[in-house]
């Protein structure tokens, strides 16, 4: 479920940074993420619980 969750968010952060004309940067390693800029939370929080809800 852990890894379920993290995806989402990851996915999430990176469809922000890709609509956020370069307002927004996402990097990733294995177990890191460097955010820099604004992060819709609203829409994070849904993200995460569709994927608990097992959503899309």
């Amino acid at each position: 479920m852990s890894n379920i969750i993290r995806e989402a968010i990851i996915d999430e952060l990176k469809r922000q940074a890709e609509i956020s004309n370069g307002a927004l940067t996402v990097q990733t390693t294995d177990d890191l993420v460097t955010i820099n800029g604004p992060v819709d939370l609203d829409d994070l929080v849904m993200v995460v619980i569709g994927s608990v809800a097992g959503g899309p």
